[in-house]
Parts: C-alpha cells; sequence; structure tokens
C-alpha cells in the first residue's frame, strides 16, 4: 500500500523500450508496490560480489522493510524504475531527493538527489545501467531535480565508469574509502553524443543480428512446393547461405526430420541448438503462439512475412501493437508484419531470407522499401543489365520492412553508417515515423556516404500498416528539409537508380563545370541543354561526327578529364554503321581505359538503342571494393567514414572472377576492373543522366559545406533565465495560450529582438493621443483578421506627417472599412523603408522544430516562395536561408535599388532560433511584417504561442516507437 506521500498518479509515459548494446531490447518502466516478489526474485539472481557493491557491506537478502522501502515512491522525490525483460527485473535504479547534508528532503527547493543501480550480473555488460541513467536523469529533470549524487566503492569499476561516460559535467571526490561523484543533470554536447553514439551502436547491432544470423528457422514452411514459408525456404537454401537452416511446421509428421534436404521440425523448441533468426510465414492468428515458441528458445529477432496486420484495419492495427509487444518482451526485434524480406549478399552470409528468387549480385548498394512490391521492381532494375541504366548494380543489403512496425529505415540507416559493405544508401519511404531522429541520423550518414531518397504517398495518407505521427507542413517543406540534412531526394524510383549508380563508384563531382563529348551533335545539344535546366555550368558539346573510332573516343576523353575548367564529363554515343565503326567492347574499353588515367571525376555515357555499349561497359566493372585504387582531391561518394575504401572481403575477389555463370539475359557476371577504375554508369537518355549528375554535384556541395556548418552564435543581451520565468508563469494560467502583445513584446525583448510599439486607436482622438505619445510621422493600420497584413486593400496608412493627416486617415477608413469596433485600428511609429518580409518558426509534431523566411504578401502567400532550415540554425545556415528563396535579389539591390541590412536580418534570424530552441514551450513565433531597411531591420508585427513541452523529445532518452 502506497504511503500518504505517494502523491502522484503512475507516470505511464515514463515507460520505453530500449535497444541494449548487443541489439537486444529491454523495458523501462517505474517500480510499483506490485514489484515486490520480482525485486526478491532478482535480488536473489544478483551476486553477493554485486551486492556488497550496491550496500557497501554483505547483504545476503532484503528485509520486509527494504522491499517496502524499494518498491513504494512517489514518483517526485522518491522514484525507482526498473530494466525488464519478460516479466523479470534485469536491473534497477532509484533516486532520493536529498537537501544540505545529504538528508531526506522533498520540494522544489531541494533539487539534488542521491542515485544508485544494481543490475543482475548475467546482464552486466549489456549496456543496461548506462540506459537506465538516461531514464532516470530524464524523469529527475522533469521533477526539478538538477544534480545527481552517488558513493561507489572504489573497486566498483563498472559503476565508475557508467557515472563518467555518460558525458554529465561531474565534481569527483573521495572520502572515507568511498568514491563521490556529482553531476548535473542538464543535458551538454558531450552527454548528447555519448547518448547518440550508444543509439547508434545499439541500433545498428540489432540490425545486424537480423541480417547476418548463424541459423534460420523458417517457420511455416509447406510440404508441398509452393506458398510463401516453403518459397523463403527454398531461396535461402538456393542462394547458399552459410549457416544453419531449418525448416518449422507443426502439421510435419513426426516421423519426417528433412524437407528437401533441410532439417525439419514440428516446433521451434524442438530445435537442439541455438536459433538467430525466425522467418514467420503462419496465418496472423497463429502468430502470437509461434513468437511466444520463439522467445522461449531465445530466438534473436523476427521476419514476419504474414499479413492481415495494421494494413487491414482497426482491429489488425490492434493485432500489430500486440505483437511488438509481445516480441519485445522477449528482447527480439521484429521487420514486418507483412515483409517482403530481408538480403545480405556478403559472402560470409549469403542470405535470401525474402521472396525474391533470385540471390542479388554482391555490391556496395544498402537498399531499403517499406513496399514490397517497389522492392521487387527496384531489386529486378538493379540486376537488370541492359534495357535501362545499366552498370554498377551489386547490392550489399536489402530490407523490406513491410508495415514497420518495430524495425524502421531510421533503425537501417544506423546499421548502414557503419557498414563497411555499403557505400550508397537507397531507400524508398511512404512514411516517416520519427523524421526529427530521421533528418538527425540522415545528416550524420550523408557526411560519410550518399543517400538518396524518394517518398511515396507524398500528397495523401500513408498506407493503413504505418502508425506515423501527423505533421502540419506541406511536403515541400519537409523535402526542403530533408535536402537540408544532406539527403539526396528523387521523386521516383526510377531516379533513385540512376542517382544510385551514379554514386555507387563515381567520384564526386568537384564543381558544377561540365564537359561533353560524342559522336553525335544533337545529342549533345539535348544534354547541354538539359544541364542548363539543371543548374550546371556546361561547355559546347564537342562533336567527334559519327566516323570517330574508339581512339577518338579515347583521346577525346582523356583531354576532357585533364582540363582543369571542367568537373565532370558526359559521353553521348549513338550507332554507328559501315566500315571501320567502333564496336560496343573497343568503346566501352576505349572510355574505361581514359577514365582510369584520371580517376578524380565522374565521367557518364549517355547511349541511344546501344544495349550492347551498356553490357560492354557493365560487363568488365564491379562494385566490390578494389585494391590500389588511385586517389585524388575528389574522394569517392561512398566508403568509409575516415575516407579510405574498406579493403576486399575474403572471397569477394574470388566470387568476382568466378563469372562463368550468367543473368537472366544471359549476360555474364562482373568481373574486376583495371586497378584505379571506376565502373562507369551508363543511361539510356541525357536528361535522366543529367539529373543524376546534378545530384551528385548538389550532394558534393553539400559535403563541402558540411565540412563547416559554422556555429549557433552566443548573444550577450540574452536573458535565458528571465525568459525561462516568463513562459513558467505564462503557462500557469493554461494549457496552451497565444500571448498579449505586451507579453509577446516583453518575452521577445528577453532575446533582443524588439517590436515596434502599436497602440490601440478606437476613437480619433485615441489615434491623436497615441501619436503624440510615439511621435510624427506614424502609420494607421487596421489590425482586423480580413485586413492584417494587407496593404493591397488599403488597410494602412502611412507617413502621416501630422494630425490633421491622421484624423482624415481615420475617417476614409471608417468611411471604407466600417467602424472602428470592426477595423481595430492602431497607430505605430514609421520604420525606415526597406523590404517587407516575414519570419516564422513553428514546433511541428513529426518534423520538430522549423525555422521559415520569406517576403511577405504575394511571394510567400501566393506563389509559396518560403525557406526553411531545422532549429538550431548556425550562422550559415542563416546566411543561406536568406538567399535561398526565389525573390532573394530584392534583398540585394535588384535593378538598381538599395541592398539591405542582410546581416541585420540573419542575426534576428539566429535570435529566434535561440528563442524556441532554448523553450520548447515556444511553439509557434511569427514576425510579420519585418521590414529590412539598408541599415537594420524593424518587426512591425509579432505573435506568439505556448503550450506544454512534451514529456519526452529527441534529446530525451533512448526510446523505440511506443506500442
Amino acid at each position: 500500500m502506497q504511503t500518504s506521500s505517494d502523491r502522484h498518479e503512475y507516470p505511464a509515459h515514463w515507460e520505453a523500450d530500449v535497444v541494449l548494446r548487443d541489439g537486444g531490447t529491454a523495458r523501462i518502466r517505474p517500480i510499483t508496490a506490485d514489484d515486490a516478489e520480482r525485486l526478491v526474485s532478482f535480488y536473489e539472481q544478483v551476486s553477493d560480489e554485486s551486492k556488497y557493491y550496491r550496500f557497501f557491506a554483505p547483504y545476503p537478502r532484503l528485509s520486509a522493510k527494504d522491499v517496502h522501502r524499494f518498491t513504494h515512491h512517489d514518483f517526485v522525490d522518491r522514484v525507482g524504475l526498473a530494466a525488464t525483460v519478460g516479466d523479470e527485473f534485469i536491473g534497477t535504479v532509484r533516486y532520493d531527493r536529498i537537501g544540505a547534508g545529504g538528508r531526506p528532503a522533498a520540494g522544489a527547493d531541494a533539487d539534488e538527489a542521491e542515485v544508485a543501480f544494481l543490475v543482475q550480473d548475467a546482464h552486466q555488460g549489456r549496456g543496461v545501467a548506462s540506459a537506465l541513467l538516461e531514464h532516470i536523469a530524464a524523469v529527475a529533470r522533469e521533477r526539478g531535480i538538477r544534480r545527481f549524487a552517488a558513493e561507489v566503492l572504489p573497486a566498483n569499476t563498472k559503476m565508475i565508469k557508467v557515472f563518467t561516460d555518460a558525458g554529465y559535467t561531474q565534481k569527483r571526490s573521495f572520502e572515507d574509502g568511498v568514491v563521490r561523484l556529482e553531476f548535473g543533470l542538464e543535458p551538454t554536447d558531450r552527454s548528447l553524443a555519448v547518448q547518440y553514439a550508444r543509439e547508434q551502436r545499439a541500433e545498428a547491432r540489432s540490425v545486424q543480428r537480423l541480417l547476418a544470423p548463424g541459423a534460420v528457422a523458417v517457420i511455416g514452411t509447406g510440404r508441398t512446393p509452393g506458398g510463401v514459408g516453403r518459397s523463403i525456404l527454398d531461396n535461402i537454401r538456393d542462394g547458399g547461405f552459410t549457416g544453419r537452416l531449418y525448416a518449422v511446421n507443426g502439421a510435419l509428421p513426426e516421423e519426417q526430420k528433412e524437407l528437401d534436404g533441410v532439417p525439419a521440425f514440428r516446433s521451434v523448441r524442438d530445435i537442439d541448438g541455438p536459433v538467430d533468426l525466425a522467418v514467420v510465414a503462419v496465418p496472423a492468428d497463429r502468430v502470437p503462439e509461434v513468437v511466444a515458441e520463439c522467445g522461449e528458445h531465445d530466438v534473436q529477432g523476427l521476419v514476419v512475412v504474414s499479413a492481415g496486420y495494421a494494413e487491414s484495419g482497426p482491429e489488425g492495427r490492434e493485432r500489430q501493437r500486440a505483437l511488438v509487444r509481445q516480441a519485445r518482451s522477449f528482447g527480439m526485434r521484429i521487420i514486418g508484419p507483412n515483409a517482403f524480406g530481408v538480403i545480405n549478399t556478403s559472402p560470409e552470409v549469403r542470405l535470401n531470407a525474402s521472396l525474391a528468387p533470385d540471390m542479388p549480385r554482391a555490391g556496395r548498394i544498402g537498399l531499403f522499401a517499406q513496399s514490397g512490391a517497389i522492392g521487387v521492381a527496384l531489386l529486378s532494375r538493379l540486376h537488370r543489365r541492359g534495357g535501362g541504366v545499366t552498370g554498377v548494380t551489386g547490392l550489399s543489403t536489402f530490407v523490406s520492412s513491410g508495415n514497420r512496425a518495430d524495425v524502421s529505415g531510421n533503425d537501417v540507416l544506423q546499421y548502414w553508417y557503419e557498414d563497411a559493405d555499403t557505400d550508397v544508401a537507397l531507400m524508398y519511404l511512404e512514411s516517416i515515423g520519427n523524421p526529427r531522429k530521421f533528418t538527425r541520423l540522415a545528416r550524420r550518414t550523408a557526411a560519410a556516404k550518399p543517400l538518396v531518397v524518394v517518398q511515396g504517398a507524398r500528397h495523401g495518407a500513408g498506407p493503413r500498416g504505418h502508425a506515423v505521427r501527423a505533421t502540419q507542413l506541406p511536403h515541400a517543406t519537409v523535402s526542403a528539409l530533408l535536402r537540408q540534412a544532406g539527403v539526396i531526394r528523387v521523386d521516383t524510383i526510377t531516379e533513385l537508380v540512376d542517382a544510385g549508380l551514379l554514386l555507387a563508384r563515381q567520384p564526386l563531382p568537384a564543381g558544377p563545370r561540365v564537359a561533353i563529348l560524342g559522336n553525335s551533335e544533337s545529342l549533345g545539344l539535348l544534354t547541354y541543354d538539359a544541364c542548363l535546366a539543371e543548374g550546371l555550368r556546361p561547355h559546347p558539346p564537342r562533336d567527334l561526327t559519327t566516323a570517330a573510332s574508339a581512339a577518338d573516343f579515347h583521346a577525346a576523353l582523356s583531354r576532357a578529364l585533364a582540363d582543369d575548367t571542367s568537373d565532370a564529363v558526359v559521353v553521348t554515343a549513338i550507332p554507328s554503321v559501315g566500315e571501320g565503326s567502333v564496336g560496343d567492347a573497343a568503346l566501352a574499353e576505349a572510355l574505361r581505359s581514359a577514365a582510369a588515367e584520371q580517376p578524380t571525376k565522374p565521367v557518364l555515357v549517355v547511349h541511344v538503342e546501344l544495349g550492347g555499349l551498356a553490357e560492354a561497359l557493365s560487363a568488365a566493372t564491379s562494385t566490390a571494393p578494389q585494391p590500389g585504387a588511385a586517389s585524388g582531391p575528389v574522394p569517392p561518394a561512398g566508403g568509409t567514414r575516415t575516407g579510405k575504401r574498406a579493403e576486399p572481403r575474403a572471397g569477394e575477389r574470388a566470387r568476382a572472377d568466378e563469372g562463368a555463370e550468367a543473368d537472366e539475359r544471359g549476360a555474364p557476371t562482373p568481373a574486376p576492373p583495371p586497378e584505379g577504375a571506376h565502373p562507369i554508369p551508363a543511361y539510356p537518355a541525357a536528361e535522366r543522366a543529367v539529373r543524376a549528375l546534378a545530384q551528385a554535384v548538389a550532394y558534393g556541395q553539400w559535403r563541402r559545406d558540411a565540412a563547416d556548418p559554422g556555429k549557433v552564435p552566443e548573444y550577450e543581451d540574452i536573458d535565458e533565465r528571465g525568459a525561462a520565468a516568463l513562459v513558467h508563469g505564462l503557462l500557469a494560467r493554461g494549457q496552451g495560450l497565444t500571448l498579449t502583445t505586451e507579453a509577446t513584446c516583453e518575452l521577445l525583448g528577453a532575446y533582443g529582438i524588439h517590436v515596434h510599439r502599436a497602440l490601440p486607436a478606437p476613437t480619433p482622438d485615441a489615434a491623436a493621443g497615441a501619436a503624440r505619445t510615439l511621435g510624427y510621422p506614424v502609420a494607421l493600420k487596421a489590425t482586423a483578421p480580413h485586413l492584417r497584413h494587407r496593404a493591397d486593400l488599403g488597410g494602412v496608412r502611412l507617413d502621416l506627417a501630422d494630425e490633421d493627416q491622421l484624423r482624415r486617415a481615420f475617417a476614409e477608413l471608417t468611411e471604407l472599412f466600417g467602424g472602428p469596433e470592426e477595423l481595430r485600428p492602431v497607430v505605430q511609429r514609421m520604420a525606415p523603408r526597406g523590404v517587407d518580409t516575414v519570419v516564422r518558426a513553428v514546433i511541428d509534431p513529426a518534423a520538430g522544430a522549423v525555422l521559415s523566411f520569406g517576403l511577405a504578401g504575394a511571394a510567400s502567400q501566393l506563389l509559396g516562395d518560403m525557406a526553411h532550415r531545422l532549429i538550431p540554425v548556425t550562422d550559415r545556415d542563416a546566411t543561406s536561408l536568406v538567399r535561398s528563396i526565389r525573390t532573394a535579389p530584392l534583398l540585394f539591390g535588384w535593378r538598381g535599388s538599395a541592398p539591405v541590412d542582410t546581416p541585420a536580418l540573419e542575426e534576428l534570424l539566429l535570435r529566434v532560433s535561440r528563442l524556441v530552441h532554448d523553450h520548447p514551450e515556444v511553439v509557434a513565433v511569427t514576425l510579420e511584417p519585418v521590414v529590412v531597411a539598408p541599415h537594420g531591420v524593424s518587426v512591425l508585427g509579432a505573435s506568439v504561442r505556448l503550450a506544454p513541452p512534451p514529456a519526452r523529445d529527441d534529446h530525451g532518452p533512448r526510446t523505440l516507437p511506443a506500442y
């Protein structure tokens, strides 16, 4: 029974699923009075040494008083959390609020707490304590605690390391044989970096366990050929899986021990040995039984291809939630349900646990698809040797997530980020469950290797099987934010493949200058026009004429690559006829050898009905890493985080050289190119080749810019504490509110943003009094909603120099638009003339905090000419934001006008960004109009909206999406 001081309801929002260091999952939740037996059982399994480290003395068992103390909490001054797997505790943490002298205390005046951990010995080393520390720190901050203190025995080095590695600002002392650690709980750059690094390692490991299992069981394999389960079993076996493979079917006769040479069992529990991955292909109503059996057998992960879940409606959605909860209770992660499967072409694994009948060629491209049908199409396009984009076609890994109930694109990005076998990541997304996290991960991944994304369902609701947070931002805005994070956004799966094949092994262009050469003047001109349309800077095409030989192509390409005024080369080729015409193989060899001599610039080929050339270009190329590749000033697009390409894996060279087997079109398996050569992609249309090149140019520029992202400036006149106190006091009046003019000005003023005073003028006399207070010249404005910011409707009178002009203007407005009660007129002192702009910041429930900028009026309202950046904005972000709108020339002296003070405008943007970033309660800010004059800016109108901050955000402790 809870004591009288247990005054708070059970905080359900503290419950969370987390991924541990080894890739398994655990659930973290508050400890309650109902956990007494679990706590006792947990303590009995802890070693005597761990008990000694916890209590500083032999402590073989917990007394009834101990059990009561450790299970009864008020969730404010005394809090306990447990990490659980199944129904058992594997670790606990608690804090007790303390005051002066370390004595128990209560209330907000005491902002320090003593913290202590205990982790079951069998689960030490899995990162349980680190995860618990993140969550108990978040709980403490929510309850007004700002510092933790911990006393640890010097010999307890593991626990000392948990605290010291967390990244918080610490103070350490040694007294009476005990190490005392004190540390603040406010997140620091280092603590967030530590948290994100742990998150990345854990989530990457959880995906690795699914993609590189040592043993796989296919559950639901039919006794006769055909059907989903049997097809997947055949695909795994025929793909050459290097691990152990088992078939599971509850209807098998007891005497049947094999299925087409694969060991067969009636239940996964009957398998004598570990199973790392279970592929589940049974009807949805049987899946819970299968999951329970897998959990009891310590299976590490599931690929659920079964349908009948959230894609089928509300009943299926609840079934899907139950599936995720059940799997996580056993520490397992799920790909699916309704998934197409997974593929890993690594020679150490060779896993084709999917419905794709053929194992793709091994290569350097990672592929993620939320749609099975699109996944099939992408696999097919990448596998084909002709009839479209050809050249580099190999895959490293493929994941089809189906309903994306658990493992998502974010998890796969974590894996690809450190995967030495993946140089380029391609993703087909129909929804982004956590755009804020996706953007953070994409920015980090794109800094190491290209990330190309096409998004389906852009103009409507996402698939019914996907649980996503609704965004209030237009798709164009979300796309702009993704590009800001380094994502290469494309519109079709054709463009996805086009860009991916170029980036897979060609170096990034150093700039937008393009040389064009070929044997067709017309095709060269088409390529030239396409370059201009994509914002590139092409040189005039060089026509080699239709009589050009392979040697002519070689010489021309060599000269173009050696030319310092070009950053990339597009070669155009059409069929030639007659004696002495160049053959496909000879032309391909000429281009490859010339490119190998100058391997620092990308080369693309545009061919017209030249399947033979495309085959020849790709037949002697491979996406596997090559030893001794020449290096240059412009690195390849992919590669490891150190900028060096990984060495060939064991068996990779041998597999490429065994190119005797042909694909379904009869083309030979690729053989390695000459040392230093990059495979050359070929395209059937100039527009496709140039569009892919333009995307590579933009990405290369982003990579160079990302090397120096800028900084978030500090301003001495910002009163962060004063603003926090004001926000807290205002929110105490209600859950969400739009601030009054006075409160808006006060809050913005705390961040050095000064709004021109606007005094109400309900009568002509009041208007005259306001003008005398402010000083002439003044403006008279109608602020009624239908007239606000609509100078074109005549609701504004400017440059009123005296009282007579003001009274005449007042009479004109009331005659045109109605009485003062409808107009809501105000008087404002005139600001210096300039360009009217608008600055907005909003916290979107899905995308996070976004800063937007544009010109006021028709440019932003009618044409949608707004630019966007994620908050916090750096000085470089602010500079690019101002210059990103199409109407930016109006700020820089267009057609002889005076340039305006863009540095002052950029400072205003940075101050608004700081306000929203420092205070998550500020959910919307609008400054309109902001007049940018040749000297200075004037904020003439402002509104601010507050709301309670979310209990957890992307800066909070690691959590999996809630189910």
